[in-house]
């Protein structure tokens, strides 16, 4: 925006002509023109490539703590009592560590990145919009609540619009990238969750562990995130992959509101802390420390709705292998209809607040470094990007 200003004063203070003054102001409107769309795909391409470092860091640790929200005490694995699953030796996790050790021991690499293709192709897109939605509705909101503000606006109610911009932008922001964000969600998690259903499934009807591929005929088992689609766009239908899509919603919406508003305010205070201008001044490690503070607050805060979110989105799943490998129709009961169907369950089956919160900890394990990474890298790269590409911008504007 310095350099849009910079380029506006390139106007010459000459008025000799008409025709000079509007050739000017002709080359200046370009110039700015060119700058402001410059801007837009630096932000694009920073969110893009911040999007897909985060993943490639975090993703096991997403997996972690997909697996340990999916266990529950009295439904643990696709519709088998914990009493059995526990005496034939069915996979329980103890917590994110042991689903990490585990799964590296008994899948491997590819089992802690399941999932993976899904996020990068589907998630990145959803990252741009997600980033660059923020940013446009948190100025459109500042500029509403700016021209209606009176000079008299006193501090409190000032802190209340600053509040109510960031978590209504963060809002807006998910509720516009669920759209994307929401089918990825769905394969991902199916995915991430399979094997260990799988080998719980199998374990707790026949007494014997085993991880070989079960047969064609059980599609809820995919080979690939593009399998998944496949089989859940023929099998459920289209709704299945927005399973959740209000579930996530409120989770995801909830958290990006607390998120935002956390940031931003600690990114504020940082500012009046070290006297700086603006908030591009604001050094690494500051922006390290308020994203992850943010991140891990929000995270904590959001868990049980992001625990039942992933319950409701798995559950059909859980239906399907259940029916396909016990072949007892009772246990094919859905268990949960809404989010407050899965937090009730929680709270009364599973050791009230501690089964709501379960997963807690592995939610914020992953989430505090993947939002860290993803707006330190998106803050770093949207500058590297804008100064590389604005002297190209300028250049075409004054051409």
């Amino acid at each position: 925006d310095n350099a849009a200003a910079a380029a506006a004063e390139v106007v010459p203070s000459s008025s000799s002509s008409s025709s000079s003054c509007s050739s000017s102001s002709s080359s200046s409107t370009s110039t700015t023109t060119a700058t402001a769309i410059t801007l837009v795909y630096a932000n694009m391409l920073g969110s893009a490539t911040a999007g897909i470092i985060a993943r490639i860091c975090t993703h096991p640790l997403d997996t972690a703590k997909a697996r340990v929200q999916a266990n529950s005490n009295s439904h643990s694995v696709a519709g088998i009592s914990s009493t059995v699953a526990k005496k034939k030796n069915a996979m329980i996790y103890r917590g994110p560590l042991d689903v990490l050790l585990k799964t590296a021991r008994t899948e491997g690499l590819s089992g802690l990145y399941r999932g993976f293709g899904a996020v990068v192709v589907g998630g990145t897109p959803g990252t741009v919009l997600y980033l660059t939605s923020y940013d446009w509705a948190k100025q459109q909101l500042a500029q509403i609540t700016s021209a209606s503000s009176t000079t008299t606006t006193t501090m409190q109610s000032s802190k209340a619009q600053d509040f109510a911009i960031h978590f209504s932008a963060g809002m807006f922001a998910e509720a516009v990238a669920c759209v994307i964000y929401v089918p990825v969600d769905v394969v991902k998690e199916r995915l991430q969750v399979q094997h260990h259903q799988r080998v719980s499934i199998t374990t707790a009807t026949t007494g014997q562990q085993s991880t070989a591929t079960p047969p064609t005929t059980t599609p809820q088992y995919y080979k690939s995130s593009w399998h998944a689609v496949q089989s859940m766009w023929r099998t459920e239908g289209l709704a299945s992959l927005y399973k959740g899509y209000g579930a996530t919603l409120l989770s995801f919406g909830t958290y990006s509101g607390l998120f935002f508003v956390l940031y931003e305010q600690l990114v504020e205070q940082l500012q009046h802390y070290h006297h700086l201008s603006t908030r591009d001044e604001v050094p690494f490690a500051g922006t390290l420390f308020c994203s992850c503070t943010a991140g891990a607050a929000a995270s904590w805060i959001t868990s049980p709705l992001d625990m039942a979110k992933l319950r409701l989105q798995i559950q059909r799943q859980r239906q399907q292998s259940t029916t396909t490998t016990t072949q007892q129709p009772h246990n094919t009961k859905v268990l949960y209809q809404t989010v407050w169907d899965c937090l009730v369950h929680a709270y009364r089956h599973e050791g009230g607040v501690k089964g709501l919160f379960r997963g807690a900890w592995a939610r914020v394990l992953h989430f505090a470094p993947a939002t860290t990474v993803t707006i330190t890298s998106y803050e770093m790269c949207r500058s590297w990007f804008a100064k590389a590409l604005l002297p190209a911008a300028a250049a075409g504007g004054d051409g």
